[in-house]
């Protein structure tokens, strides 16, 4: 049947509840009996712990228990979801064991009856440090008299990896010209509304644990857990409910995953811990840190023949995560283009900093700004335009599918399933309006204002497995549930599942109730992360949804003495088609199928189940690759070094769009981070391992008053790879702009031979740059 529901700009029915103050958030959560947890936390990148005394914390007033890391044995390390052959895997305890190697790694827990009773417990544990020195820069980690962040290992580094497409060394011998150039993609963190927080409650009569936990990945975390409590799965409840934001760093398992029902269960009694802000920074996880050392050969007519990229990547203290991040950028550097001879050598390094894992984006914001920059530079010295430059390199669409000729993350050749790159760039240039902007750029160079334009384009693997998986069942009241292992901090999955079920199943949509983030509601579940919830999760309700209503048609055909090809399901009632006032509410058939109507009709007969209700699972053959092309403009105060961005046009193909207001949502937020990546947002430590940026005041976060209006289009190439066509939107919005940005004010500073190669650009890093234009233009008039 047609749809109904999909592709329909649908509000999302979530909102109402979030915004009127009726969200559950884990801090809002209280179980009687509830006492509170607090953590110690490292004032040192590196020490050695000689003794912790707990002595006072235990006799303070209202405390109920002080632990340091001998109390928990034999706890091992934390999980480590994604492992890598190549890697030396550093994995974090939940409490550390004789070493600490970055500030506000946890030392000792206290439980007390109230909060402020575990924060005041805290000043009365007495830790003996030995301070070691740091290592914070990842190139210094590299250098042979380093100090190493985990001993046991004999080096920094976590990782090396190469791979190599075509004849690379051939390409710059033949090359017309070789351009090259350094970069540095400094660290940013995911920082949502909501921090952390994790509430346990323990049944010791059903041997039951319940853990409230603000994650992005329920299933992961009572995988992870299970063992580390010596329990089973079946005995573990993992509950997401609602979460403020996560942009990856809820996405892994962090030690208060594992102290808090930790402590529950020693107790006896519900434990509650929330983050504050400060916490969040310190200790939340980070990524972006690496430095690229690239080189491009060309031909003269600015055709791209190989490329090359080495470089570092900052992995922090630990691999909670593995090495997803760089693996992300090292294959995703050639983009969009059609690029035949391609190497990368990325060596991955620990440093006494807060441990790397994805934030929105992984990796691929990094990718492409080295790629995009690189065009702008080829554009430059050839005396081309950027936009024809890339139009020239972009992989046309009759070649999809497309193999890049990479092993990409899943070890599968990386192949681009779909997409339309230079109808991306064409609408993005449109949005702008490319041409006149280029006409106000002249005339306001002559009234000293700079107006600059960049564009950047990407291509994002999204979709990846292992599996998502829904569950429909049809109440016998008519009510219909889905639960999917699907958790949202924001992105609307109530609302888009929802679509997705009422079309595939043939109801309303304000008769499906959708049930997220509980790992009591479907078996298995993997998360919301990666892209992947409208490719993975949508696509298992689709099939859910398909078995149930073929379900529906077969007990309608026997209760209404009918064939079943004969029938419709539409808005929730199974009729005849062409006789719809022969028919039977969808309530009434679940409640016959169940066997709850006794007498005639009952039990169904031989071939037709006894329940609406199904499960499914769908495991992509490999990542459905979206795109998008950002083009901005921007005007740079030459005399401060602030940067307004005034305008912004994003294209972005996702394949076929659920919800376009869904879609145009997350392309705008992704966007907005994008922005706060370019200019403002900077972990920034001094070389003693110490977090400068630990509040707002430091660490810069854009507002409304930096995120112009953003102008949107959609390019919808359908993906091949699973039935609905769908392509993630989640993180490409992030993905270009930096690169976009960064190109613009480049493009304005261009009269004073500024060149940008590393992001954030803040104002003082902008000056400095525009006075050694300055400079160099004096010099040259001298």
């Amino acid at each position: 049947m047609a749809a109904r529901f999909v592709g329909a700009r649908i509000k999302r029915r979530e909102d109402r509840r979030l915004i009127t103050g009726e969200g559950a958030y884990v801090a809002d959560l209280a179980r009687p009996g509830m006492v509170h947890a607090a953590i110690l936390r490292s004032p040192y990148a590196r020490a050695r712990i000689r003794a912790v005394d707990l002595t006072a914390a235990r006799q303070s007033p209202g405390v109920l228990l002080a632990l340091a890391f001998e109390d928990l044995q034999p706890a091992g390390p934390l999980p480590l979801p994604v492992p890598h052959p190549a890697l030396k895997a550093a994995q974090e305890f939940p409490l550390a064991p004789g070493m600490v190697h970055y500030v506000g790694e946890p030392v000792a827990v206290v439980v007390a009856e109230e909060r402020y009773a575990a924060e005041d417990a805290l000043d009365l544990i007495r830790v003996e440090y030995e301070p070691l020195p740091p290592v914070v820069d990842p190139e210094r980690a590299l250098a042979a008299d380093a100090p190493l962040v985990h001993e046991e290992l004999g080096t920094n580094v976590a990782a090396h990896l190469e791979q190599e497409t075509g004849d690379v060394e051939r390409a710059f011998r033949e090359a017309d010209h070789v351009f090259r150039e350094r970069f540095r993609v400094l660290r940013g963190s995911g920082q949502s509304i909501e921090a952390r927080a994790v509430l346990a409650a323990y049944d010791p009569l059903l041997q039951a644990l319940t853990v409230w936990s603000s994650t992005q990945t329920p299933h992961l975390i009572r995988r992870g857990l299970a063992p580390l409590l010596n329990l089973t799965e079946a005995q573990i409840r993992i509950i997401a409910p609602d979460v403020g934001g996560g942009f990856g760093s809820k996405g892994v398992f962090y030690p208060e995953e594992f102290l808090v029902p930790f402590l529950a269960i020693r107790l006896g009694r519900p434990v509650k811990w929330v983050e504050d802000r400060r916490e969040h920074l310190q200790t939340a996880i980070q990524e972006r840190g690496q430095v690229h050392e690239v080189e491009v050969a060309v031909r003269r007519d600015g055709r791209i023949l190989a490329v090359r990229d080495r470089f570092v990547a900052d992995q922090g203290a630990y691999t909670p995560w593995g090495i997803v991040v760089p693996v992300l950028t090292a294959t995703m550097v050639p983009g969009p283009y059609k690029i035949p001879n391609y190497r990368f050598e990325v060596t991955v390094v620990y440093t006494n900093t807060v441990p790397s894992a994805p934030v929105r984006g992984a990796g691929r914001p990094q990718a492409v700004f080295v790629m995009e920059r690189m065009v702008d530079r080829v554009a430059r010295e050839l005396g081309l335009d950027p936009a024809e430059v890339r139009f020239r390199n972009f992989i046309p669409p009759h070649e999809f599918p497309y193999v890049v000729g990479l092993r990409s993350r899943d070890g599968r050749l990386q192949t681009y399933d779909s997409g339309n790159y230079p109808e991306g760039l064409t609408r993005a240039l449109r949005l702008i309006g490319y041409e006149e902007v280029r006409k106000e750029q002249e005339r306001l160079r002559a009234e000293a204002r700079y107006l600059g334009v960049g564009m950047a384009c990407c291509v994002e693997a999204t979709g990846l497995g292992p599996h998502e998986g829904a569950t429909v069942r049809v109440d016998p009241s008519g009510r219909v549930y889905l639960y999917t292992g699907a958790s949202p901090q924001g992105q609307g999955h109530e609302t888009m599942l929802a679509q997705v079920c009422a079309d595939a199943l043939g109801v309303e949509l304000e008769e499906i109730t959708v049930v997220t983030g509980d790992t009591a509601g479907i078996p298995q579940g993997t998360g919301t992360f990666a892209s992947r919830i409208a490719t993975v999760a949508a696509n298992a309700v689709t099939a859910a949804a398909t078995e149930v209503r073929a379900r529906a048609l077969r007990a309608g055909a026997y209760l209404l003495e009918a064939r079943v090809e004969d029938l419709d399901l539409i808005s929730g009632r199974v009729q005849v088609r062409g006789v719809p006032e022969k028919g039977v509410p969808l309530g009434q058939v679940a409640r016959v199928a169940a066997g709850a109507v006794p007498g005639p009709g009952s039990p169904m007969p031989e071939g037709v189940e006894t329940s609406l209700e199904a499960t499914s699972y769908f495991t992509p053959a490999q990542a459905a690759y979206a795109s998008g092309t950002h083009a901005a403009v921007v005007e740079v105060d030459v005399e401060t070094g602030m940067v307004k961005v005034l305008k912004y046009g994003a294209i972005h193909d996702c394949g076929r769009m659920i919800n376009p207001m869904i879609v145009e949502g997350q392309v705008c937020g992704g966007v907005a981070h994008g922005i706060g990546n370019a200019l403002l947002e900077e972990p920034v430590y001094d070389g003693s391992g110490q977090l400068l940026t630990s509040t707002f005041m430091d660490y810069l976060l854009p507002s409304a008053a930096e995120v112009p209006e953003i102008l949107l289009d959609h390019v919808e190439t359908l993906s091949p790879l699973n039935p609905l066509g769908v392509k993630g939107a989640g993180e490409g919005g992030t993905i270009p702009a930096p690169a976009a940005i960064a190109a613009a004010v480049e493009d304005a500073l261009a009269p004073f031979g500024v060149r940008i190669t590393e992001v954030p650009l803040s104002p003082e890093r902008l000056r400095r740059l525009i006075s050694r234009g300055e400079r160099a233009q004096d010099g040259g008039r001298g």
